[in-house]
């Protein structure tokens, strides 16, 4: 009978897969090496497991102990495995970017999560690097991984990934794309790639506000290069020691919209259910599509699983809230059609100001119209309220006539954006849509601002 004795042994083997609609302006053979098939659906699995047993083989992970380590998700899942089949515990530290799905699959094979601050410096204490660490230290019985600097995670993607992706190209790869995380992935694949043949290329793919493109150029760490980004799973903010720039001929940076953009591409024209990784990997391949020659066999690998994205780029109102969706804007009613069930916040002639405040701050808005029992006949705006204020403590008590500015102008759904653009200054801060049986809806600046692409 043919099993496998744990789960863990069905690491590996993942398969390769011809890709055709994406790549069809690519005059070379693009394969995918497809790492979902993983049981923990990633490409780390491989690394997670190598890592524990070099761990248990020198000493450092002992019986019943405890591993701990910060994870974007994905190898957090591969040490839950081998944790379940060899009995340990795990606590997983995990930045509050990653995906709400990644964090709930986490929990459910029984890890620990602690999830800790993005926009924080690697050193400052409630970074996951620091978290990580801290757990470590107070833990007893612990064994903290830390992928980033733990050599196993090469070695794994040496012994493993790599001659899989020789023996099934029949050693005819002449070039290597994979997004940069870690690191141990394409340092891994490389170092065994580039000792069969010194002529395969490498390329990497990163994100903005990562530091690795302009590194491996330079040699220069520019932490100017260094802000928040939306893409998960590559691009970093250190210099891991599972990096080696030696071995990679290049990078190539992607924008969190074409990451995203791409992961919906690769489901719905190839059917491949990936994650976002996977989205910059394929749209790096594309930018760099001049690199390469018809005899060429270019080889991309996608990391996980596009399971894990249900709540990101593979929904419509996050994609959009992100302005991610390349829908036509050109209307009115295209500004608001997201939000026009919402009724519109008003507020009367004869409300106190405390009343307007009150609801700009109950709602987060910036601009309320002011009505009456023949219309709308005003505008309240913080800006002026503030003025207002500074001139007179006194005027959260008087009635909201007495501080109001003009009314908004009211335009009709089929407005075009250019002309609602043109009533919208530095005096007046909105327009009213009307949308038809006595109802309306506000269109402001932020409006505006986010309907461009």
């Amino acid at each position: 009978m043919k099993y496998a004795k744990n789960i863990l042994e069905t690491i590996g083997n993942t398969p390769m897969v011809k890709l055709n609609k994406l790549t069809k302006d690519i005059d070379a053979l693009v394969l995918a090496k497809v790492e979902t098939f993983n049981p923990g659906n990633s490409v780390k699995d491989r690394m997670a497991v190598k890592m524990i047993e070099d761990a248990e083989a020198d000493g450092r992970l002992k019986p019943g102990g405890t591993i701990i380590e910060g994870t974007s998700g994905n190898t957090g899942m591969g040490l839950a495995l081998g944790a379940i089949v060899k009995g340990y515990k795990l606590i997983c530290v995990i930045s509050d970017k990653q995906s709400k799905e990644k964090m709930d699959i986490l929990r459910a094979v029984g890890a620990k999560v602690v999830v800790c601050p993005t926009d924080v410096e690697p050193t400052d204490p409630r970074s996951y690097y620091s978290v990580s660490k801290r757990l470590a230290e107070e833990t007893p019985n612990s064994w903290y991984v830390n992928q980033y600097d733990n050599m196993s995670n090469t070695a794994a993607h040496y012994e493993q990934t790599g001659p899989e992706i020789w023996e099934q190209t029949e050693g005819k790869i002449t070039h290597f794309v994979v997004g940069v995380g870690t690191g141990g992935t394409i340092s891994g694949v490389a170092k065994f790639l580039k000792e069969k043949n010194p002529n395969i290329k490498i390329w990497g793919i990163d994100t903005y506000g990562s530091v690795f493109k302009k590194y491996h150029e330079t040699g220069v760490f520019d932490e100017n290069e260094i802000y928040s980004y939306i893409t998960e799973g590559i691009g970093e903010d250190i210099l891991p020691k599972n990096v080696d720039f030696s071995l990679i001929n290049g990078f190539t940076k992607v924008t969190d919209k074409d990451a995203a953009v791409y992961t919906r591409r690769l489901a719905l024209e190839e059917g491949i259910f990936v994650g976002n990784s996977a989205g910059a990997a394929i749209k790096g391949l594309l930018q760099l599509k001049d690199e390469f020659k018809p005899d060429d066999v270019v080889v991309v690998l996608f990391h996980d699983s596009g399971s894990r994205y249900v709540g990101k780029m593979f929904n419509d109102d996050w994609m959009r809230e992100r302005g991610f969706l390349d829908e036509e804007i050109t209307k009115a009613e295209d500004l608001i059609k997201d939000h026009a069930y919402k009724p519109l916040v008003v507020v009367r002639t004869e409300e106190l100001v405390s009343h307007a405040i009150e609801r700009l701050r109950k709602y987060k808005i910036s601009q309320i119209p002011v009505i009456d029992t023949n219309g709308f006949v005003g505008s309240i705006d913080e800006t002026d309220l503030f003025r207002s204020y500074v001139e007179d403590k006194d005027i959260a008590d008087k009635p909201i006539r007495e501080i109001m500015g003009a009314a908004y102008p009211v335009v009709k759904a089929n407005t075009s954006i250019e002309e609602i653009s043109k009533l919208i200054n530095k005096d007046n801060q909105a327009v009213l849509v009307d949308l038809g049986d006595g109802r309306h809806h506000i269109i402001t600046k932020h409006d505006i601002i986010s309907s461009i692409k």
